[in-house]
């Protein structure tokens, strides 16, 4: 019984790690899982979103393994960053060593260096958010140990070729609408001219 067993349930695990390249569907479990297939899903099988043919355009995350997929889900990661930084440069190298999915957001502004201390608590760069957890400052051993307690793999399971999406500002940038101008006041009527005398030859009287 358990030889017969252990190979269904191995191609299941296999099923469940490597999504299909062209997955349609998107399942969401109550428990929070995450299924992806190219088969239209029964009713009840939890929340369903329909994903277009390339599921790696519309889910980054349907081409990563099974073991990469969930932290990925459960605890994403955020390095924030800022530019001419030496650590936030060796953060960087560190995550993408790993293997770490994670997004990159910029610290360039006033209003940027706001939200990253409401974020973590400091106005430090590098920092990294894993989850909910906000490390502050480069310290390669606590990235590690956080890093591991998500359940990241120690070795990259990234597929070949992937790119962290592109920086973006911490905090969005919203274009200033050029003001209209205001328009001129009305002119004003110029009084009218008072008609010149005419010069009054010499000898002459006027009544």
């Amino acid at each position: 019984m358990k030889t017969l067993l252990l190979p269904a349930l191995a191609a299941v695990l296999l099923a469940g790690a490597t999504p299909p390249v062209l997955a349609l569907y998107k399942v969401v479990q109550p428990d929070g899982s995450v299924t992806y297939t190219d088969r239209p899903p029964a009713a009840g099988s939890g929340r369903i979103i329909t994903l277009g043919r390339n599921a790696a355009a519309a889910e980054p995350e349907a081409v990563f393994p099974l073991e990469l997929r969930q932290p990925t889900q459960r605890y994403p990661v955020t390095l924030y960053t800022s530019s001419d930084c030496a650590p936030c440069d060796s953060g960087r190298r560190l995550l993408q060593q790993r293997g770490i999915p994670y997004s990159e957001r910029l610290v360039t502004s006033d209003a940027d260096a706001a939200a990253l201390e409401r974020t973590v608590g400091a106005r430090t760069v590098p920092a990294l958010t894993i989850g909910a957890q906000a490390l502050r400052g480069l310290s390669e051993m606590e990235w590690t140990a956080y890093l591991d307690a998500a359940g990241y793999p120690r070795e990259s399971r990234l597929p070949s070729g992937w790119q962290p999406p592109t920086p973006t500002p911490l905090v969005e940038r919203v274009p200033v609408r050029p003001q209209a101008a205001e328009p001129a006041p009305p002119a004003e009527p110029a009084a009218p001219s008072t008609p010149t005398a005419e010069p009054t030859p010499p000898g002459t009287l006027r009544f």
